[in-house]
């Protein structure tokens, strides 16, 4: 009997503790949402209302149709979606190779794509930027019209991709070691060819480690903002993280504007999430186990 209390006495202060927790982590995102309905005059009101008695949705009229807030989401969306194809094409054939085939350099290139992981992103800022300026990619000429998409744009896919692709690799190539190879030699027998069994058989069963590799390099390119910062100059080409700071003025602030801003932001990177959610324990677990 006393060792169904304990364990009733753990369940509730298990949940009081997850509750505690839930309320931790969505409260700030409840107050941005209330501030973004206050209207400016009341913008710093002692009360701890989540939804002021005075709420207005003119901060987010303002931000969508006063603002330059669809264009930056549309260059976001086509620098996201691009950087999201590139990495999730080349880390997943990349990191087949690195756990399939054994060639000379095969260690030395896994090394390498790991201490590429020690340096921080401003100490290649430089360095990138000048090596896309050789190729004339900080340009701001539109290249593809009907897009909007410039040579900067372009630039920026290269750089996120070149950033998030090592780590990417190095989750495949995890979770490709915990496929069976007799798989593939199965589909070989059948009378398929190397690449019909990587792209029919190995492919379908990584799609774990496919989601993970995907969302990454989508929180890469969606919040990235000093790179940006460098790379665009034209106010029409911006990305959401560097468009928003132009509601940022020389002697006030649109908070209310701000708060929109981040509530706009926060719903693609929460559907993606929510859409995604069921294949991300498994990704993340066992990429990391060595078959």
């Amino acid at each position: 009997m006393s060792v169904k209390k304990d364990s009733k006495w753990k369940r509730i202060v298990f949940h009081i503790i997850l509750l505690i927790s839930v309320v931790i982590a969505v409260y700030p995102a409840l107050r941005v949402f209330g501030t973004s309905l206050r209207p400016g005059d009341s913008l710093h009101s002692t009360s701890l209302a989540i939804i002021p008695d005075d709420a207005t949705f003119d901060a987010y009229k303002t931000l969508i149709f006063d603002k330059g807030f669809l264009i930056w989401l549309r260059n976001s969306l086509l620098v996201t979606f691009f950087t999201v194809v590139i990495g999730v094409s080349l880390a997943s054939t990349a990191g087949y190779v690195f756990s399939r085939k054994r060639f000379p350099g095969r260690k030395s290139g896994l090394t390498f794509f790991l201490l590429t992981q020690m340096f921080p992103a401003t100490m290649l800022l430089l360095p990138m930027y000048i090596l896309l300026a050789q190729f004339g990619l900080t340009d701001q000429t539109v290249v593809v019209p009907f897009l909007g998409m410039a040579k900067a744009h372009i630039g920026l896919i290269i750089m996120y991709s070149s950033t998030a692709l090592p780590l990417c690799v190095w989750q495949m190539k995890g979770y490709y070691d915990t496929i069976p190879e007799s798989l593939e030699e199965a589909a070989l027998v059948d009378g398929l060819n190397q690449f019909q069994a990587f792209y029919k058989i190995i492919l379908p069963l990584a799609k774990p480690a496919l989601v993970i590799t995907a969302l990454f390099s989508f929180m890469t390119a969606w919040n990235e903002y000093m790179v940006a910062r460098v790379v665009m100059t034209d106010n029409s080409l911006y990305t959401l993280p560097v468009g928003l700071t132009n509601l940022a003025g020389q002697f006030n602030t649109a908070w209310a504007e701000f708060a929109a801003a981040s509530v706009l932001i926060m719903l693609p990177v929460m559907a993606v999430f929510l859409l995604l959610s069921r294949f991300l324990v498994g990704g993340l677990t066992l990429g990391g186990v060595k078959g």
